[in-house]
């Protein structure tokens, strides 16, 4: 199992496309993929459960990978929310 902390810059945090596309990401890997926020573990892989952890910009979260492709699916992931920052500037 690997894990990466990262913290959410993009002034919309996760919500409605940004949710929507990380959870897309996830579904692609074989992995488990599980989203870590204020010690509550949901599903990476589900838009609503993403949604559910109200990740606002500012917060840390956890992104916890388990599996055949979890390197390569953490690497992805941690690009993808770091890419959301960038769109912003």
């Amino acid at each position: 199992m690997l894990e990466k902390t990262v913290s959410i810059m993009n002034h919309t945090g996760l919500h409605a496309r940004p949710a929507s596309q990380f959870a897309q990401a996830a579904s692609k890997f074989k992995s488990q993929i599980t989203i870590v926020k204020d010690g509550k573990a949901v599903n990476a892989k589900s838009m609503i459960s993403v949604l559910s952890m109200a990740i606002n910009k500012g917060c840390e979260i956890v992104i916890r990978a388990e599996g055949d492709d979890e390197n390569l699916a953490i690497d992805t992931l941690v690009a993808l929310v770091s890419k959301f920052a960038e769109e912003d500037e």
